[in-house]
């Protein structure tokens, strides 16, 4: 693996899942925990003569960005598309699991309250499908143990969902990205609960061409998702811009965490709702039709604008 500083220049859409985890921290800092030596694969795969690997598709581990222990975890979609199965999803829950552990055990040493500084946050680096089809009960399971995690770490520890790989966060780890406290895309992130080729399975082509890439990001992309306010954060595709944006998140107060939020209380409720009312009656026959609401007049122009001209121009959708 290259050094620490080359590694931040490089393309978060094309790293894969071990380089994304060591860049997301400080320089030195990341250490793997069950890793591919501990040996922790799928015990159901081999049942089916399926391929497995030694780390289950998924990199975990915890380093530092300044004093914080943050606590990583991060898909990898070249193996079944970083769908999520019993090891896997253990991996996660409990990457989740021992970031919350650590702010108890650093409250207590500090009287009850963990120090702003050294208050620890998770990180998922998101890149699958969703469940796992070989282990589907499994998959499920955990992915409602790990929606039980980032419930328990509300008002103590921040997840956070980093989002800029190849395959996405879709199917129901899509509903958990979209539980996690921030969420930071790059354009060529992409977010949904069903995927394009789904759609297109299920409902036909004249409902949705997965093969129209410039509609599928514009339907799922960075772009939209921060337009529409799914997306705390667009940053430019490379894990040195990820890195930047989490430990600008990570230096501000914890109290200005929950204002980020996109679930989980009747304002935002309140809020989802007036977006189901102006969908009824914007009757939308594409995104840049929500864009021009929006306020943007020409929507075509930020399709190929670059993320910093793109941030200074673009105006997101405000629902109250």
């Amino acid at each position: 693996m290259k050094n620490w500083k080359e590694l931040q220049e490089r393309s978060f859409f094309d790293s894969n899942a071990r380089t994304r985890a060591y860049g997301l921290v400080d320089e030195g800092t990341f250490t793997e925990l069950a890793g591919p030596f501990d040996r922790l694969s799928s015990p159901h795969l081999p049942l089916m003569g399926e391929a497995i690997e030694a780390d289950d598709g998924i990199v975990t581990g915890v380093g530092l960005i300044g004093k914080r222990p943050v606590f990583v975890a991060s898909q990898e979609g070249k193996f079944i598309g970083g769908a999520v199965g019993e090891v896997h999803g253990a991996k996660l829950v409990n990457t989740i699991r021992l970031a919350l552990e650590s702010y108890e055990k650093i409250a207590a040493k500090h009287g009850g309250t963990c120090p702003e500084d050294k208050r620890p946050a998770a990180v998922i680096s998101f890149e699958t499908g969703g469940v796992r089809l070989h282990e589907s009960n499994a998959g499920l399971l955990a992915h409602a143990e790990l929606m039980d995690q980032i419930q328990a770490c509300r008002g103590k520890v921040p997840v956070i969902a980093v989002i800029g790989s190849r395959v996405g966060a879709f199917g129901g780890m899509g509903f958990v990205a979209a539980a996690t406290d921030v969420i930071i895309m790059s354009q060529f992130g992409r977010i949904g609960l069903t995927g394009p080729e789904v759609i297109e399975q299920e409902m036909g082509k004249d409902e949705f061409d997965s093969s129209d890439r410039a509609l599928v990001y514009r339907t799922t992309g960075g772009k939209h998702k921060y337009i529409m306010g799914d997306a705390n954060f667009l940053v430019e595709d490379s894990i040195g811009a990820f890195h930047t944006q989490l430990a600008d998140v990570l230096a501000q107060p914890y109290s200005s965490i929950p204002a980020m939020e996109r679930i989980g209380t009747l304002p935002l409720i309140e809020k989802q709702l007036k977006g189901v009312a102006l969908s009824v009656e914007l009757k939308p026959k594409d995104s840049k039709d929500v864009w021009k609401y929006a306020g943007n007049e020409n929507p075509d122009a930020l399709i190929d604008m670059n993320v910093s001209d793109f941030l200074k121009n673009v105006k997101r959708l405000q629902l109250g």
